[in-house]
C-alpha cells in the first residue's frame, strides 16, 4: 500500500510550513513520522492512500496491522496461447508476491475453449489472472501487470481504442473485476522473451500439461 504524507511543521514565533511528501510505502512512512515527531515541531499529519482516502497515523498503524499477512507487492505476468482450427487457447499466469516476511510465486495455466482470435486468448490470459487475485484474497491495491501483447495492456490502459465487440466485452469484465477487488492497475509491456514463464505455461496448457503451484523464493 502506497501513501503520501502531508504534516505542518510548527516553530515558535515562526510561520508554520505545510509539506507534501511522494508517495511511498505505508511501512516507510509510519517510520519517517517517527523520526519527525522527535524534533517536536509536527502536527496535523495526514496520509492519504491513491484512491484519496486519509488516513490518521493510529487508523494506517491498525490498518498495516490488519493486513500484514495478506498478499503485498503483486506483479501478474501473463500469456495467451491460441489454436485457430481448435478455437482452443492455452492461458499462462504467474505472480510474484510478498506475503510477511515471505517472497511467493504462482504458476498456473489453464485451457479455454470458443475463443475466436489470438488476441482474445490474451485477453482470457489476463482474465485468468485478476481471478486468482481474488482466490488470493488481493484487494485494495495497487498491482502490476506485465504481457507482451501491447494490444491487451494498451487497450486496458486507455491508450489504444477498441473496436472489436468480443475484445470490448473481455475487457469491460476485467475492469468490472477490478473494480470490485479495489485493485488500481499498472500496465507494464515486456519483449517476449522476458514472458517466458507465462508463454511456456500457455503452451503447456495447449498441449494438457497443467500446472498450479505455489513456492517461496
Amino acid at each position: 500500500m502506497n501513501v503520501m504524507m502531508q504534516w505542518t511543521y510548527s516553530m515558535a514565533r515562526r510561520p508554520q510550513v505545510l509539506f507534501t511528501s511522494e508517495y511511498m510505502k505505508a511501512a516507510a512512512a509510519l517510520l519517517i513520522l517517527e523520526d519527525l515527531e522527535k524534533t517536536g515541531r509536527v502536527k496535523d499529519v495526514e496520509f492519504k492512500d491513491e484512491i484519496g482516502t486519509s488516513w490518521t497515523k493510529k487508523e494506517l498503524t491498525k490498518l498495516l496491522d490488519e493486513i500484514k499477512e495478506e498478499p503485498q507487492d503483486v506483479t501478474v505476468y501473463f500469456d495467451g496461447g491460441y489454436m485457430k482450427e481448435e478455437g482452443m487457447a492455452g492461458a499462462g499466469i504467474v505472480i510474484y508476491y510478498s506475503q510477511g516476511k515471505d517472497k511467493k510465486r504462482i504458476r498456473m495455466n489453464r485451457l479455454l475453449e470458443e475463443l475466436v482470435s489470438n488476441n482474445e486468448a490474451e485477453y482470457a490470459a489476463f482474465y485468468e489472472g485478476v481471478k486468482e487475485l481474488e482466490v488470493l484474497g488481493v484487494h485494495h491495491q495497487t498491482v502490476t501487470f506485465k504481457g507482451d501483447s501491447q494490444v491487451v495492456l494498451n487497450q486496458l490502459s486507455g491508450d489504444w481504442p477498441c473496436f472489436e465487440d468480443t475484445l470490448n466485452a473481455w475487457l469491460d469484465r476485467i475492469e468490472e473485476k477490478m473494480k470490485q477487488l479495489g485493485i488500481r492497475p499498472v500496465y507494464e509491456p515486456i519483449p517476449r522473451k522476458e514472458n517466458q514463464e507465462a508463454d511456456k505455461l500457455a503452451t503447456q496448457a495447449l498441449k494438457g500439461e497443467f500446472i498450479s503451484s505455489t513456492i517461496n523464493l
